[in-house]
């Protein structure tokens, strides 16, 4: 059980390297480079979606004796939804954008920067507190190898995230080592989503199936919302769509083979 935990920590472990990596960069993060790290970002998480997630959620509910496609369908929906309210109420700052979302506050540009990257945290978090808790489920057909195969796609993710974030702190005028921070603390949402998820695997083991969709729904979110548009905005927007590309087959790679 200690090493569950201890691989819950994998994808935050991508965050603190990616973010990091302010302490090697002298200026802005290259376009072309941060283009390519959107699109990567965003094809590791289509892939997790469909394979880590949507598929064992569409087996799980076929044990049960359900429907498959009704609560893949139902769970999706709602992961939707959720981070469509979050982001509604939340207040927050895209990195490129200088018009803060969510409800009027009073909080600081940098405050509300790091928001941005903490809310697109949380369904990371849920997806993997989900997978582990459905290890824990007797004939859930989730395997250790599967969890850890997704814990890793999310670390290889969070690299370039954690990257994304830092790196427009510096350039904000924030100290490298305070960048370093914001940027590590945005993913810390991951660990502890996880383990409350892990928790609760008791009661929420008959809705399991229910929670696997809603995870993926809510990656989806953040993938049509943010990272796609950034991959796609301006010039060598082909860029954005080989990083999706490679990572998209990459998660592919670790899903079925460790799987």
């Amino acid at each position: 059980m200690d090493k569950i935990y201890l691989i819950l920590l994998i994808p935050f472990l991508g965050t603190v390297l990616g973010s990091a990596t302010v302490f090697f960069m002298k200026n802005k993060m290259n376009s072309k480079l941060e283009k390519f790290l959107s699109g990567f970002a965003s094809g590791v998480m289509i892939a997790a979606s469909i394979w880590s997630l949507l598929i064992p959620s569409t087996d799980m509910a076929k044990e049960q004796g359900l429907i498959e496609w009704v609560p893949a369908s139902i769970g999706f929906l709602c992961g939707i939804a959720f981070l469509l309210v979050l982001d509604s109420i939340i207040p927050h700052l895209h990195v490129k954008s200088n018009k803060p979302e969510g409800i009027k506050s009073k909080l600081k540009k940098l405050t509300m920067m790091v928001f941005a990257v903490t809310l697109h945290n949380i369904p990371e978090g849920m997806a993997v507190g989900v997978t582990f808790a459905g290890v824990l489920v007797e004939n859930s057909g989730i395997t250790l190898a599967g969890t850890i195969a997704l814990a890793i796609g999310i670390a290889i993710q969070n690299f370039p995230e954690g990257a994304i974030i830092s790196m427009p702190l510096k350039s904000e005028g924030i100290s490298k080592p305070k960048a370093f921070l914001y940027g590590t603390l945005s993913g810390i949402v991951e660990p502890i989503g996880a383990i409350l998820t892990i928790f609760l695997t008791g009661a929420i083991e008959p809705i399991l199936p229910y929670l696997l969709s809603f995870a993926a729904g809510a990656m989806i979110y953040v993938v049509v919302e943010e990272l796609i548009p950034d991959a796609q905005s301006g010039e060598h927007s082909n860029l954005g769509v080989i990083g999706v590309s490679i990572g998209f087959v990459i998660m592919m790679i670790l899903d079925i083979a460790l799987g």
